[in-house]
């Protein structure tokens, strides 16, 4: 089943055609990790507010368990 790249997958790769040092790449793919986690950090500040949680209930949250047994 072949895969299809996506817009900005499809970007990236026009981006860097040529070969890049190792640094370079680390570095491209810390800013990429910076911008998807400020996006995540965007959305969740968002949800917090709509949902009006508080500290104390996110802090609740880091002591309970999530997982569901089978």
């Amino acid at each position: 089943m072949p895969t299809t790249l996506n817009a900005i997958q499809l970007e990236i790769l026009k981006l860097f055609r040529d070969d890049q040092p190792e640094e370079e790449l680390q570095e491209i793919r810390s800013l990429l990790i910076a911008y998807l986690a400020g996006k995540v950090t965007l959305e969740a500040d968002k949800a917090f507010g709509e949902k009006e949680y508080t500290e104390a209930i996110f802090e609740q949250w880091k002591q309970d368990h999530f997982r569901k047994t089978a």
